[in-house]
């Protein structure tokens, strides 16, 4: 897995007793959330009903920046196959068994490379979990391209298969070209291309580095960020060993506190910072920003998937953590 990342699993196994009591505190918020996603039916409660559901059973009518149709495939009604298989995933990949092709990492301009004076941290070649966003959001194969297509025999790791078969994909939507492919400049929501020097840095070290299982909640290097030496009400840069000392097997991520599920431990509402392996002269292996730190692609609660709204709660998101600028508050002093 190197040049791709690593996230260690191991921690989940050793926090399942931690893990079930927040499911039992998590089913009280749930229930009391009832009445207030009865208000709006545009609230996404599975990902059933999210924009990534790609198969013909998305109920969508247009994409998330209004084209229409929504992207979907009319040859399949399962869901989880976009991303994910039970066999043959792509073990190169720092995510549960990827059902996709990875693109190469040196195939995509990073934000690094515009070469401005104010960017001070250390950033790795695309990889880890970001990478496997991007086999859909760089715009460059067909959505329903995978490795392990629906029903017995249709496994090819070598080249990938198409649901459809070549290249009559059976995708439909306002954004996917005759190939399948997102088409470049319709959306920029979905299809990022390859050149992410426009969009928040990736691959890169957190905060400008600086961090250390000698001191785990830093300060880092630059310190307009949480972990530096100013104070962040909100939000404190946290880490855990699991199940060693070394960098490679600490999880990282800055915890939110009382917006937070679980305000001693790391959860989905946490913004989640990844351990690589592969960063330059690197050998205290820093955590990195990942798309995956600030997204999640299995929570509806937020648009576009964030951990944290960006928006005041209220209409179609009623996620009451958030408000204007708070993801960005999370990490950023400012």
């Amino acid at each position: 897995m190197s040049g791709l990342g690593v996230i260690n699993f191991n921690y989940f196994q050793a926090n399942r007793g931690g893990f079930m009591n927040h499911s039992r505190k998590l089913a009280a918020v749930i229930l009391g959330a009832a009445s207030v996603m009865t208000m709006s039916q545009a609230y996404s409660a599975s990902i059933a009903d999210s924009w990534h559901n790609l198969g013909a059973g998305n109920t969508k009518k247009a994409t998330p920046n209004g084209g229409a149709p929504a992207n979907h495939s009319a040859l399949t009604t399962e869901i989880c196959v976009f991303c994910h298989t039970p066999h043959g995933g792509d073990n190169q990949a720092a995510v549960p068994i990827w059902n996709r092709k990875l693109n190469a990492p040196a195939s995509y301009k990073r934000y690094s490379e515009l070469g401005t004076v104010t960017f001070d941290a250390t950033e790795a070649p695309i990889g880890s979990v970001t990478i496997a966003c991007l086999s859909c959001h760089d715009g460059t194969q067909a959505i329903d391209n995978v490795l392990n297509a629906p029903g017995s025999g249709n496994y090819n790791f070598t080249t990938g298969v198409f649901i459809g078969g070549g290249a009559a994909t059976g995708m439909q939507g306002a954004d996917v070209g005759a190939d399948g492919s997102l088409r470049e400049g319709v959306d920029i929501v979905q299809n990022l291309g390859t050149d992410l020097s426009n969009d928040h840095p990736v691959s890169m070290q957190y905060g400008g580095g600086g961090v250390s299982t000698a001191s785990p909640s830093g300060p880092t290097k630059d310190l307009d960020f949480t972990g530096g030496a100013k104070v962040n009400p909100c939000c404190t840069l946290q880490s855990v060993a699991a199940p060693t000392t070394s960098n490679l097997n600490m999880l990282w991520w800055i915890e939110r506190g009382a917006t937070s599920l679980n305000a001693s431990g790391r959860d989905r509402l946490d913004v989640i910072l990844y351990t690589r392996n592969d960063i330059p002269g690197d050998p205290n292996m820093q955590p990195t920003v990942e798309c995956g730190s600030c997204h999640d692609p299995h929570n509806m609660e937020n648009p576009t998937f964030l951990r944290v709204s960006n928006i005041a709660p209220g209409g179609d998101f009623p996620d009451a953590r958030g408000g204007p600028s708070a993801l960005c508050l999370t990490c950023h002093v400012k």
